[in-house]
Parts: structure tokens; sequence; C-alpha cells
């Protein structure tokens, strides 16, 4: 069967993954990629649910050992709590509706903090920083102030590219009908296409069938694997 050339960067990451560098997302590993020489203790990577974002920043947590937390953290403990030992931490999270019960001092607290021991802060967010509903004036001028790389949802090809690398990964071999036809049909995200090529492998194993686009089709029609 005829195979797509994955035709992309890949960038380890926790767990074995591979982050593919394309032009959606360039600009954020090309950021990602400066650390530690950033211009400010803080980046924001920001986009819409499913571009990419946490992948990211789990590819920056392998290298520079960042605690991952969500905003909510801020409200059970402390800044030095939270940290421990780290010097680099990966608020994951922002999202515009939620942003109004944000702890802006403790966030404020937890910039100071890795600025004042020479480490890092990633945000990432739906929006960029300077759109947020920031009451804290002193916050809000730090936000403002630091880099802000926006991620585009993947493309057809950043999708068909990421549908080989998981059905490689399961040592699946599919043709490029299957990819084609899985790119037209379900959604564009990171998140949907793994848990559809997850899908589809438990399908596939458990009726003893190769995975093809007949194969695909029924386990939409089904209700398996949803249709974007």
């Amino acid at each position: 069967m005829t195979q797509i050339p994955l035709e992309f960067d890949h960038r380890p990451s926790l767990g074995g993954e591979d982050f593919l560098v394309a032009p959606s997302n360039e600009a954020a590993v090309a950021w990602l990629d400066r650390w530690p020489d950033w211009p400010a203790p803080a980046l924001a990577v920001y986009g819409p649910l499913g571009c990419g974002k946490t992948h990211l920043a789990h590819v920056w947590r392998a290298r520079s050992g960042a605690v991952l937390l969500t905003p909510d953290a801020l409200a059970t403990a402390e800044p030095p709590r939270l940290l421990g030992s780290a010097k680099a931490c990966i608020l994951d999270g922002f999202v515009q509706d939620r942003l109004r019960s944000l702890d802006e001092r403790r966030l404020l607290h937890l910039y100071n903090l890795l600025a004042e021991q020479g480490g890092h802060l990633l945000l990432c967010a739906d929006e960029a920083p300077a759109r947020w509903p920031i009451a804290l004036a002193d916050l809000r001028s730090r936000l403002t102030a630091i880099p802000a790389v926006r991620v585009e949802p993947p493309d057809d090809l950043l999708i068909g590219a990421l549908l080989v690398k998981l059905f490689s990964d399961r040592q699946l071999l599919v043709g490029s009908d299957v990819i084609t036809y899985l790119c037209t049909h379900i959604e564009r995200s990171f998140e949907a296409a793994r848990s559809i090529v997850a899908a589809i492998d438990r399908a596939a194993l458990a009726a003893h069938r190769r995975v093809t686009v007949p194969l695909v089709r029924e386990l939409l029609a089904r209700g398996d694997i949803s249709e974007g």
C-alpha cells in the first residue's frame, strides 16, 4: 500500500511521542528552541483548542524540567510550594471563560519568584495575555510585555502526517486512501487524531481486520469514532 512520507521535523517529548513541526506551529517551536535565552521570564503560547499547545508544552517540559500545572492550582498553594526545587513552570489551560476566577496575586508571585531565580514560565492559553481580563495592574503590565506566539490549527497535511505517525507507532501500515479519508472526515486536532487512531486500532484487533476505508467508514457510521 502507498505510504505518505513524513516530511516534518520531529521533536521528542515525554512518553516517547514526537511533535511534528509544521508552518502552523513553527513560530512557537522557534521560541521554545531559544530557551533559556528568552528576552523575558515568561512566554505565552496561544491558539484554539486542539492546535497542539499542550503537546508542545510537554516537549519543552522534557528539556526544562518544568513543573506542569493548571491555573486552578494557584488556588491550592503558594508558588514556592507549587514550584518546589524547579526553576521552570508551565501553566496550561488559560481559557477566557475561567480567567475571572484566576488567583492574580499568586500568578504575580509565581512570575516574580521565577524572575528572581532566573527561571522561566510558559503560559498556554486560547488568547494572548494582552486580551485577558486582568485587574491587577502589576500583573497586567508584566503579562502584556512578554512575548506571545500563536499556534494555528493543524492543516490537512499536518494531520495526515500525524495520522501516519500514530498508526506507525502502533505498527499499523495503512494506505494513503485511509489517511485521505480520515483527513476529510475527522476533527482537525491533535487530540482527535490520537483518540481516533486508538479506537481504530482496537476495532481492527477485535475484528481481526486490516485498517481500510470500509472499516473506518463502518466505525464512523456506528459512532465508534466521531466526525469533525
